[in-house]
């Protein structure tokens, strides 16, 4: 479901900013969430009782700013956007981690493990390879429990974002609206044709999932105390 959530972003022009977090939120990306752990004190955010260190704040502002070159993005998406959005991110999944925490959700150590052996990065020779987990994470300065407690954290919000997400459907109108545009001409081929109208419907169910994950969003964010601190960006 977050695949669809990824992909369907690419299809409307206002996500450009979500099409960036989802990208970042790629394994590389995740591993540089908690850097040094509790050695970093000070935080560039706070969302309620959950904070942004500015060590994992300058570790995501590094892979979106490596990111944006590789993908050769615009040269007017500049560095202050870079951390703004790094920011943002990071705020984000903590909103939706506290939501899980709302929703009584929780992630069974088979879970975890089925999840991190799926990451590409850690295969070696088409399976997963546990000593490169470990040189990997050693590289990044981060224990495999320090990874697997913050990895477990950002699979929980996913499940808040999918049970939102599969919490929605069409009401009998909006079917009947749909009905009106498969009703309007479409390719002579009848296969052609009836996909046209299996995508309207779709596409419908995909936007009204989407707008009810970002009004959950903006519900958390209003019973959240959210402090972003600009000036240690």
């Amino acid at each position: 479901m977050i695949k669809l959530l990824r992909e369907g972003n690419l299809l409307y022009p206002w996500a450009l900013k979500a099409v960036m977090i989802a990208i970042a939120l790629t394994f590389m990306v995740g591993m540089g969430w908690w850097g040094y752990g509790e050695s970093q004190t000070d935080s560039v955010a706070t969302v309620g009782p959950l904070k942004v260190s500015r060590d994992e704040f300058m570790r995501r502002h590094k892979n979106l700013y490596e990111f944006s070159k590789k993908q050769k993005m615009p040269d007017a998406i500049k560095d202050d956007v870079l951390k703004q959005m790094a920011v943002e991110q990071m705020a984000e999944e903590k909103l939706w981690r506290l939501a899980a925490d709302d929703m009584g959700l929780t992630l069974s150590p088979e879970e975890l493990h089925a999840a991190i052996t799926r990451i590409k990065d850690f295969h070696q020779n088409g399976k997963f390879d546990p000593e490169l987990y470990k040189r990997l994470l050693a590289f990044n300065h981060l224990t495999p429990a320090q990874f697997e407690a913050e990895y477990a954290a950002r699979l929980l919000g996913d499940k808040a974002v999918t049970i939102v997400f599969d919490s929605v459907a069409l009401t009998p109108a909006e079917i009947e609206e749909a009905k009106t545009l498969m009703a309007r001409p479409t390719s002579p081929d009848s296969s052609a044709g009836s996909s046209a109208r299996e995508r309207i419907l779709q596409d419908m169910l995909f936007q009204k999932q989407q707008r009810a994950v970002m009004a959950f969003r903006e519900a958390m964010r209003g019973k959240v105390n959210v402090q972003i601190k600009k000036e240690l960006l």
